[in-house]
């Protein structure tokens, strides 16, 4: 069975920042699309952004580009998501998730269809943004 471990969430002050660490099996490293999606309240489930775990390929969606960075350490098994200037739109339980290693076009995954082709999910880490 398959494990994504995410840790880092909490609750931030609007402006403020956070950073989420997923730790995946070893398999995954490299030649994985990895990425983070997240479901705020009431909203639909949104591919944050990706990563490429063979190297380069790092894609995020509109509404975060600028304010998020995500990152690999392949060492550590590890992908990371830095998120700046956090807005109260931000709020929602992130999800770590990887795809089949069969899956090359990790861009594709942050499209509200390509989300559901991430065949790996973690239990989530809440983030909440306050006013």
């Amino acid at each position: 069975q398959v494990q994504l471990m995410e840790s880092g969430g909490g609750s931030v002050q609007a402006g403020g920042s956070l950073i989420l660490s997923c730790l995946a099996p070893s398999d995954m490293f490299p030649g994985t699309c990895m990425g983070w999606v997240r479901q705020g309240p009431g909203k639909e489930r949104e591919g944050v952004a990706t990563i490429y775990t063979g190297g380069g390929g790092e894609e995020y969606a509109d509404s975060v580009k600028g304010r998020f960075d995500i990152s690999r350490d392949n060492f550590a098994n590890s992908i990371y998501l830095r998120m700046y200037s956090l807005k109260p739109e931000d709020t929602g339980m992130y999800y770590c998730v990887a795809a089949e290693s069969s899956v090359k076009d990790c861009e594709s995954l942050l499209s509200p269809l390509g989300v559901a082709d991430f065949a790996y999910w973690g239990r989530g880490t809440q983030v909440t943004v306050s006013s």
